[in-house]
């Protein structure tokens, strides 16, 4: 979102092109980046040292076993391919992210989340099996029999061990098109934390808009989305909702084009503006509250993002410009406290993030994960010339309270994480057996990012750039 990089890419379309595309890198000692559709917040798919391989001309849906809801997917099938696939036959995949664009081999290399963590787990959760070409061009088969280890490190592993070229998947049985929700606005975070567990043996998705500017007793108010799925029978007309058609998102926004809206989202893309916005959510949250139960389709609940196209322009498309999204990971015994001495800090110091996300976490096996008993929160950050090095210095202190309280961070959102910072935050044994790993997979060092050498190479700051 905020950076980039200029280079080679190439684009195979079989796992003989891969290996071909990896031997070439090597002969000509060049390092390799794995990328995807390029939907990570930072640097995690930017190689500017070397070539970039981008798998999304290897989108072939392999096959769909409909009475067992398992998905075999060649790496570059996106999640849109997926539930547009599977949906009409009457299942949805188990975890999505916040847009439809992700490659399948994408989010199981960032092991990334959706509202529903608390229930189903991350998206490596729902992974049954996978094929892995190693920079020596070797194809390994991994799931939780066969090669396990890999399997277990792979997921979540950056594409650092090498270059998944299928996916097996497992897929959730539906009813409907549609799932029920309902809004619960909440005067703080304590109230939000509190509706959470209250819920989140009923809920199947729970996700928390966070007011950041909220200050006093209302430091963490915002609004909660409950939604469950509909059970067999209860919609009328399944065979309707679960068409691809029904599921479109809307072409205009308030009766703009919805391409256009991110021009209107820059003019209040300031600290006051900004601040109104919330306030106003915050009002309609209220209202929203008292209207009980309504029904929306699944991708119009799941897919956010993708409502206004190019939204990230509104934060500026100049060199410089942009934004940065910083996601904590806190445990469930200090979340509280800590995530209100973040948000005072970011008051404090004027850099009070623009959107809070909340969601609830629980705990997954693999080596190099995010995930923990606790709760997250995602923070939009505003990126200007002027503001940037402040801006770094405070989420260095951030990230000093998040590592005192024994909390974590995402890789596909990290954009300012310095080695230091990950070595305290992930434990020694998993980060060393994943080193190890590296080593016997990729003895010399083929796969390299942007990221790989940001937090892996030796820096004396917490925070990348900032002393």
């Amino acid at each position: 979102m905020n950076t980039g990089a200029h280079g080679r890419v190439l684009r195979p379309r079989s796992v003989e092109a891969i290996r071909e595309a990896l031997s070439e890198a090597s002969s000509a000692g060049r390092t390799v980046g794995l990328r995807g559709t390029g939907c990570s917040y930072g640097d995690a798919s930017i190689n500017s040292q070397g070539l970039s391989l981008d798998l999304t001309h290897m989108n072939q849906i392999l096959g769909f076993d409909a009475s067992t809801g398992i998905a075999d997917l060649e790496a570059g099938v996106t999640i849109e391919q997926l539930w547009k696939h599977i949906l009409p036959q009457g299942y949805w995949p188990k975890v999505v992210s916040g847009t439809m664009f992700p490659t399948v081999a994408g989010a199981a290399a960032m092991n990334i989340h959706g509202k529903n963590n608390f229930r189903v787990g991350t998206f490596g959760d729902n992974v049954l099996e996978f094929d892995l070409v190693l920079p020596s061009g070797e194809l390994r088969t991994c799931n939780r029999e066969q090669n396990t280890d890999l399997f277990h490190a792979a997921i979540g592993g950056l594409g650092m061990l090498g270059c998944f070229s299928r996916l097996q998947l497992q897929t959730k049985r539906i009813h409907s098109g549609k799932v029920r929700v309902r809004g619960e606005s909440v005067r703080n975070l304590a109230a939000m934390m509190a509706y959470f567990e209250a819920e989140k043996g009923r809920a199947d998705y729970l996700v928390g808009w966070v007011d950041c500017f909220a200050r006093g007793d209302g430091l963490g108010r915002g609004l909660i989305h409950d939604a469950e799925y509909l059970a067999e029978g209860e919609d009328p007309e399944p065979e309707q909702t679960m068409q691809v058609a029904y599921q479109e998102l809307p072409g205009s926004i308030l009766g703009f084009p919805k391409g256009e809206v991110w021009r209107f989202l820059r003019l209040i893309n300031t600290p006051f503006g900004m601040r109104l916005l919330n306030a106003l959510k915050q009002q309609a949250g209220r209202v929203e509250g008292h209207q009980g139960w309504y029904e929306q389709s699944h991708a119009a609940f799941n897919f956010l993002l993708d409502f206004v196209p190019n939204w990230k322009f509104a934060y500026g498309r100049k060199p410089g410009h942009g934004l940065i999204q910083y996601q904590v990971f806190l445990p469930a015994g200090v979340a509280h406290d800590t995530l209100l001495e973040i948000l005072g800090l970011c008051q404090r110091r004027g850099h009070v993030p623009f959107l809070g996300v909340f969601k609830r976490h629980r705990p997954d096996p693999f080596w190099m994960t995010h995930a923990l008993d606790g709760w997250s929160m995602a923070m939009d950050f505003k990126v200007t010339p002027s503001g940037r090095m402040d801006l770094w210095q405070t989420c260095d202190r951030l990230t000093r309270l998040v590592l005192e309280a024994g909390g974590r961070f995402y890789f596909a959102k990290d954009s300012l994480m310095g080695h230091e910072a990950m070595v305290r935050a992930f434990p020694e044994a998993k980060r060393e057996a994943f080193l190890a790993l590296k080593q016997e997979t990729d003895p010399g060092g083929l796969l390299e990012t942007d990221l790989w050498r940001r937090i892996f190479t030796s820096s004396s700051s917490l925070t990348d750039g900032v002393a």
